[in-house]
């Protein structure tokens, strides 16, 4: 195998050796400047130009030589933070690389350090910072394996994991709150200490965005997207919710995450509304939310950014809990409403985070047919207009 020593691929003339001294019938193209995320986002421009140039140099000294086939090897970096696996080609325009611009402002004094399971660099980016005393696990214990690995000398999780290995290396297990919380409230309490202060949006520094939207006027955002097709609100609705909130004077944008442009084509085929499709980042998301007058949108996350960014929300609860996935005491001056029929016959589940729970009710079954699935999100289809509207009307009057 040619070495960088022998053969600097960024230089053309290096390419060109490599391809007359081997002579390939078939070039298999490895060579990368590589570091993991946190590495390309701190040398953005040097590691752009040296893959670029080693990869078009090569492949067109490969075709001047000759060469039969030449395949070229991508990184898992250029894929979504969340990607099915195994990774399909697919995938690669599902959504953007990392979030944590959003936490360049270090809210609350926190430094984000992004880590990816699929990307080893990231582990070793990890292992390079000074060690860390204390590993608190405020969801899946399973990142206790992760905290061990990283010589953390304690880590703090909630009890009650499955299956248990998950919990082998936590040293201090705490009880899952026994009363209806809020989950912002049950992860703090895996630290000791009186209650912190309610939430204030100048707490969380916006971050900085080269693409913030351009909206003109006073403007609604609907998103439309989920996580899940079980928390997807039926289309003939969220047109009529259009129509009314127009009525109050308000723009309506059509927003959805990466590969759900269908949703809104199914809900408003026209072009008349602005639309955007998993065609920003989270941090110009965050500037576009934060703009509006206000933002409707089921239970995901867009609708936890609306919180945090402090934007008038009307939340639309399905399968999930408005109780555990709602302000709680620490989110309560933030402006918000949330919509569901509550109870509701399935959603009947006492489980959160593989978690037994007596007090939860939610619905954690999967979409499609079969045990444990659910085929139609009747739960979402129970929630009508007039109980979004005057949820609208109470939270913006």
């Amino acid at each position: 195998m040619p070495r960088k020593r022998d053969y600097d691929l960024v230089q053309r003339e290096a390419c060109r050796a490599l391809v007359a001294d081997t002579r390939p019938d078939i070039l298999v193209h490895l060579a990368a400047r590589v570091g993991g995320i946190g590495a390309n986002r701190e040398n953005p421009g040097s590691f752009f130009f040296d893959n670029l140039m080693m990869g078009v140099q090569l492949m067109e000294e490969a075709r001047l030589g000759g060469v039969e086939k030449f395949v070229a090897v991508g990184t898992i970096c250029e894929y979504p933070k969340i990607t099915p696996v195994p990774f399909s080609e697919d995938a690669l325009w599902d959504g953007y690389p990392e979030d944590t611009p959003l936490y360049e402002g270090r809210p609350y004094g926190v430094v984000a350090h992004a880590f990816d399971p699929r990307d080893f660099a990231t582990f070793r980016k990890l292992r390079a910072l000074p060690r860390f005393d204390l590993a608190i696990l405020p969801a899946d214990n399973r990142w206790s394996w992760l905290a061990r690995a990283l010589s953390i000398p304690w880590i703090v999780g909630i009890a009650g994991d499955r299956p248990a290995h998950k919990n082998w290396p936590v040293d201090e297990v705490v009880p899952y709150s026994s009363v209806p919380t809020a989950f912002c409230e049950t992860a703090a309490e895996l630290v000791e200490g009186p209650a912190t202060l309610p939430y204030r949006t100048d707490a969380w520094p916006a971050p900085s965005s080269h693409e913030k939207p351009a909206i003109a006027g006073s403007y609604a955002v609907l998103h439309v997207g989920a996580s899940s097709a079980l928390k997807l609100w039926p289309a003939e609705r969220w047109r009529a919710l259009a129509d009314a909130i127009e009525a109050r004077g308000l723009a309506v944008v059509w927003s959805a995450g990466p590969g759900e442009g269908a949703i809104i084509d199914a809900i408003d085929p026209s072009t008349a509304r602005a639309r955007i499709a998993g065609t920003l980042p989270l941090a110009a998301m965050w500037h576009l939310i934060a703009n509006a007058n206000l933002l409707v949108c089921p239970d995901t996350g867009i609708a936890h950014l609306g919180r945090v960014v402090g934007v008038p929300t009307v939340t639309l609860f399905g399968p999930g809990s408005q109780l555990i996935c709602g302000p709680g005491e620490f989110f309560a001056n933030m402006p918000g409403r949330a919509v569901a029929v509550d109870p509701f016959p399935c959603r009947d589940q006492t489980v959160q985070f593989f978690r037994e729970v007596a007090w939860a009710r939610r619905c954690e079954r999967l979409y499609g047919e079969g045990a444990l699935r659910c085929a139609r999100a009747r739960c979402m289809e129970a929630i009508d207009t007039a109980a979004v509207m005057a949820a609208v009307d109470d939270l913006t009057s």
